[in-house]
């Protein structure tokens, strides 16, 4: 009975197992599906303001609040307003204040982004951002009775911040804080509107000295007698000294040598002239130094300095009374200035004025000084390593950027400056970006492109700033930012 019914059970399940699929075969080819209404679905910008906020209820406030952008102005008056203040004192106004501050609508742009990996819960990103923007950004300076309404044009910034999220969590927004650093000087480049008043000199300083001679030095030769030379520098600079010829076998030597400085602070800076006596073999030996505050200097007049040399001039440590010499200088310096074109040298357009350097036969003839700020490069190409670093080569000059490893678009902001009797109408400036294989090994120098640049338009307009297409590169492009600034 068992077997029986056992054997009628798979006979059962074998015919209705092909009968049932046939049936439901049917029934799904043949039945017609229910009519599926589509959802409602809006765009958010027909949505209620408080649509966005419901859907995510943890979205940061800066995109909430529809009126961020101007807690950001405030932010930003509140951290500028105590140096404006600063500048006000230091510079003898009375005042200087925001008559508007509008950020325009233009956002600011991420031109590429550099992502690190680290073994800790946190994301490393450095963007580069750039931002040309609209603002509307009006400054008034308050000089007695006169006011200087000016406003910022043509505002760009450029620069890239490191930032770290950390510590990652699981729910949105992904991270729990942000931390934001500037690994290096952000670029900032601008115009300036003059809506009303007269203009002022620019702080700066172009410092001219003359090292003139000196007298009863100390003897450090065998003979009773030295080779003397003088090394001049600025405290505050990390720039290297400049130096006199070497006078043999003297210890009255004469010189009447000219040397030009920036001075970048000149209440706060000093020249430190150091006399050292030339060894033709081992170091030299210093027969005594000097420090001479610039603001004892007056502006646009000579003077005169004899000084006593002493061992050091470190203060709290005693200086021996011995006698080492008197060395004799003189200093002069003058303001840089800004000069506006003839049209505002009499009287402004009050609202369509804006501010350049002179062309004048004047400015042509004046003194100044050339900078030349190195921004980056993009698309470098080097055959055997990408080191690159740039050389700038000027009237028998050299200077060069530091070096940067393993990277085709290197990012440097390295300015340079040369101090010239003349505008360099007729010269022009070379750079070079070469890349350097780091060891010692054959070859290790190698040419990724270079440009020449005539100085002519950089005098005449006062400025340029520009990419530039290297030579003997297939897609290399160098930024560069040259100024020429008049006494």
């Amino acid at each position: 009975m068992g077997f029986l019914s056992s054997l009628l059970g798979i006979i059962g399940f074998g015919i209705g197992l092909p009968i049932g699929l046939l049936v439901g075969f049917f029934f799904f080819v043949y039945s017609k599906p229910k009519q599926v209404q589509d959802p409602v679905v809006r765009p958010l910008e027909e949505c209620d303001t408080t649509v966005l906020p419901d859907l995510l209820p943890e979205i940061p406030i800066w995109v909430k609040d529809p009126d961020y952008e101007r807690a950001i102005c405030r932010e930003i008056r509140r951290q500028a307003e105590p140096i404006l203040a600063e500048y006000s004192e230091k510079y003898k106004i009375k005042a200087i204040e925001f008559e508007n501050l509008d950020l325009g609508t233009l956002p600011p742009t991420i031109n590429g982004i550099r992502v690190y990996e680290t073994n800790e819960k946190e994301l490393v990103m450095e963007p580069v951002i750039k931002w040309a923007g609209n603002p509307n950004i009006i400054l008034v300076l308050k000089l007695l009775s006169l006011q200087i309404t000016l406003q910022l044009v043509d505002l760009q910034v450029f620069f890239a911040p490191r930032m770290t999220l950390k510590p990652l969590v699981p729910t949105f927004p992904c991270f729990a804080n942000i931390l934001v650093s500037l690994m290096e000087r952000p670029h900032v480049d601008f115009g300036m509107k003059v809506l009303g008043g007269d203009i002022m000199s620019i702080p700066g300083l172009y410092q001219f000295i003359q090292v003139v001679r000196a007298f009863k030095l100390m003897k450090a030769d065998f003979l009773g007698l030295s080779d003397p030379y003088v090394k001049l520098n600025l405290t505050g600079e990390s720039l290297p000294g400049k130096k006199t010829t070497i006078k043999k076998k003297t210890l009255n030597p004469e010189w009447n040598e000219n040397f030009k400085f920036v001075v970048r602070e000149h209440q706060s800076q000093a020249l430190q002239i150091q006399v050292f006596d030339w060894d033709k073999v081992g170091g030299d030996d210093r027969l005594g130094m000097q420090l001479v505050p610039l603001k004892l200097v007056t502006p646009h007049e000579t003077k005169e300095f004899n000084l006593d040399l002493l061992k050091h001039t470190n203060i709290s440590v005693h200086n021996d009374k011995k006698y080492r010499g008197t060395i004799v200088l003189e200093l002069t310096y003058a303001p840089f200035r800004e000069d506006s074109t003839s049209a505002l040298s009499a009287k402004f357009d009050q609202m369509d004025s804006i501010i350049y350097r002179s062309s004048s036969n004047e400015t042509l003839s004046k003194a100044g000084l050339l900078s030349v700020l190195v921004e980056a490069a993009e698309d470098l190409e080097g055959e055997r390593h990408n080191n690159p670093y740039a050389l700038i080569l000027f009237r028998g000059e050299q200077k060069k950027t530091k070096l940067l490893r393993k990277t085709r678009n290197p990012l440097w902001n390295e300015e340079f400056q040369f101090a010239l009797e003349e505008p360099p109408l007729l010269d022009k400036i070379r750079i070079e970006v070469l890349s350097k294989r780091t060891g010692i090994r054959f070859r290790s120098k190698e040419s990724l492109g270079h440009v020449e640049i005539n100085l002519d338009d950089v005098v005449r307009n006062g400025r340029i700033n520009q990419k530039y297409h290297l030579i003997n590169s297939k897609n290399g492009q160098l930024h560069v930012e040259i100024e020429w600034t008049m006494v």
